[in-house]
């Protein structure tokens, strides 16, 4: 049987997966040798002209996030999109609408030990949404200023940046 392959920390340090070792920015690591789940999802980061970006919160949790959901096997992620976006708000919007960002991950919001892999997606919203089937609460966040809600961590480190950079480039963009 093969021995797991040492992991190079900092360029000073060697450990093993599953071992401790001390690292000198950090501290204590820690290397996991267990595969985190992935929750595979198309995610849509809805913007309107107040340059505010449309997030949900789901019945029975606490944190806000990107309207989308679970991709089906044999569905393409745009398919996902596009079906979640009418389950969960009632929106229809076109294809030619939304645009494909790409594949952001971090640490799921509501399944711990699972990771989130979001298939990421850009649209303008000009119409107002009502919650649906799993979803409370739909809020906008003032992309200009600091979330005053809970917000998925994915949100926060990977959606909310996106969203401001679509913003950028459309303000930038000659009309």
């Amino acid at each position: 049987r093969r021995q797991p392959r040492a992991l190079h920390l900092e360029g000073t340090r060697f450990a093993t997966p599953g071992g401790t070792q001390r690292h000198p920015g950090i501290g204590r690591v820690t290397m996991s040798t267990e595969a985190r789940r992935e929750i595979i999802i198309a995610a849509a980061v809805l913007l309107n002209e107040r340059r505010q970006m449309l997030v949900v919160r789901k019945r029975g949790t606490t944190q806000f996030m990107q309207p989308g959901g679970k991709i089906d096997p044999g569905e393409t992620p745009q398919q996902a999109l596009h079906r979640e976006l009418a389950e969960e708000i009632g929106l229809m919007l076109p294809d030619h609408a939304v645009r494909y960002e790409g594949v952001f991950r971090e640490e799921a919001a509501n399944e711990p030990g699972a990771d989130v892999v979001a298939h990421a997606f850009t649209a303008r919203l000009h119409t107002e949404v009502l919650p649906q089937a799993e979803i409370e609460e739909v809020r906008w966040l003032d992309l200009d200023a600091k979330p005053d809600l809970p917000i998925a961590r994915l949100t926060e480190t990977r959606m909310l940046p996106l969203a401001r950079a679509a913003l950028m480039e459309s303000e930038t963009k000659p009309r």
